[in-house]
C-alpha cells in the first residue's frame, strides 16, 4: 500500500483498549472517563479489520492501549492474530505494554509469535516511579521484564523525557538497559489531551535529555532501523542501542509507514491530527466488506506530517484525544 505522497504503508498500530491500571501523567488524567464496552471493537472485529488490512500489505501489527494486557479477552486476541505469524501472512506481532502483567502474560506472548515488545518505564527509582504513574510499583514491572526474558522475548524499554523530573533517572536507566540486554527508546513528550498541565514546561527535547549521558558514554549514530519512526545510536564501550523518537526537535514524517485503529474502531492516518475514516460504523452496518473502500479512503487522507510544535506553542489547537485512546 501507498499513500497519496508515495510512502509505503505495511505497519498497523491497533489499541485494543481505552483502560489502564496505571494513570502516567504525561498520558491521562487522574480521572479518566473510559469508554462503554459497547464502543470498543470485538474480538471478532478486532480480527476480520486485521486480517483485511493484511491482505492490502500490512506486514507487522503493534497490540496496544491503554495496557492492552488488562482487556478480558486479550489472550485470543494474541491468539488469533499470532496464528497469522505462524503461516508468514504477517512478519511482526508486537505489544507495548507497561509491563505489570507480564509476569501472567508472557509465556502466552512468546507461544503465539511475539518475539519483541516495548515497556513503557520512566524511571528505575520507586518513589518517582510511583509518583508519575500515581501509584504503581516499580518492582511489579521489573519482574515482569525479567519473565518476559526469561520466556525468550527481547525487550525494548521506552523512557518519556519529562523536563525537571527524570533527567537523573537516564544514566541508570542506560546502565540498566545495557547490563540486562534490553534495547532503550528515549521518546519525547506529545501535546494529546488535557491531562491537567502545561505541556510546554514538561518537554524536553531528546538531545538535551541526553546531556548527561555524553558526559560519560560516547554516543555515535548506527544504521539500526525498527519498524517504528526512531532513528539509532550506540553508547560505548556499554554497547547499548539506544533508539531515539522525536516528534517535536526532529521531524521523521517523510518515512511514515503506519496507521493506527483506535479502541473503538477508527482509521487514524497520523498521531497528529483528527481526521479519520470510521471502520466500526461502517463494519457494524455494511459488514466487513466496506473495509476495503475505506482503507483506500484512509490512504489518500494521510496527510503529509505533524503540527506537534504549533501545538505545543499554543498556535494550533491541541488535540482532545488522549494517547490511551489512539494507542501508544
Amino acid at each position: 500500500m501507498q499513500d497519496g505522497f508515495g510512502r509505503k504503508i505495511d505497519y498497523l498500530r491497533i489499541s485494543v483498549t481505552d483502560r489502564c491500571n496505571f494513570r502516567c501523567q504525561y498520558c491521562m488524567s487522574e480521572k479518566m472517563t473510559f469508554m462503554p464496552k459497547s464502543e470498543l471493537l470485538t474480538l471478532e472485529e478486532i480480527t476480520l479489520i486485521a486480517e483485511r488490512f493484511i491482505s492490502h500489505g500490512i506486514r507487522k501489527i503493534r497490540l496496544t492501549g491503554g495496557e492492552p494486557l488488562v482487556r478480558r479477552d486479550m489472550k485470543d486476541v494474541i491468539q488469533r492474530l499470532g496464528r497469522k505469524v505462524a503461516t508468514g501472512e504477517l512478519e511482526e506481532l508486537t505489544l507495548t505494554t507497561n509491563g505489570s502483567l507480564l509476569t501472567e502474560y508472557a509465556d502466552h506472548l512468546a507461544a503465539h509469535g511475539m518475539r519483541r515488545i516495548n515497556v513503557s518505564m520512566d524511571t528505575l527509582d520507586p518513589d518517582r516511579f510511583s509518583e508519575i504513574t500515581r501509584g504503581a510499583d516499580a518492582n511489579v514491572v521489573l519482574d515482569g521484564i525479567e519473565s518476559a526474558k526469561s520466556a525468550g522475548i527481547r525487550v525494548k524499554i521506552n523512557m518519556v523525557a519529562v523536563r525537571d523530573f527524570n533527567e537523573a533517572d537516564l544514566l541508570p536507566m542506560v546502565e540498566y538497559c545495557a547490563k540486562n540486554g534490553h534495547d532503550l527508546t528515549i521518546i519525547e513528550s506529545m501535546p494529546l489531551g488535557d491531562v491537567g498541565a502545561d505541556r510546554k514546561l514538561a518537554h524536553i527535547s531528546a538531545d538535551e535529555f541526553l546531556a548527561p549521558l555524553r558526559d560519560h558514554y560516547s554516543i555515535a549514530p548506527i544504521a539500526h532501523r525498527s519498524a517504528g519512526p526512531a532513528r539509532y545510536v550506540s553508547v560505548e564501550p556499554l554497547g547499548l542501542r539506544l533508539g531515539l523518537i522525536t516528534p517535536l526537535s526532529n521531524n521523521f514524517c517523510d518515512g511514515c509507514n503506519r496507521l493506527r485503529l483506535t479502541t473503538d474502531g477508527k482509521i487514524y492516518m497520523c498521531l497528529g491530527h483528527n481526521a479519520h475514516i470510521d471502520l466500526r460504523a461502517a463494519v457494524r452496518k455494511d459488514g466487513i466488506a466496506s473495509v476495503d473502500q475505506l482503507l483506500q479512503q484512509a490512504l489518500r487522507l494521510k496527510p503529509l506530517r505533524h503540527d506537534f510544535n504549533a501545538q505545543l506553542e499554543g498556535s494550533a489547537e491541541i488535540l482532545e484525544r488522549h494517547m490511551n485512546v489512539t494507542g501508544g
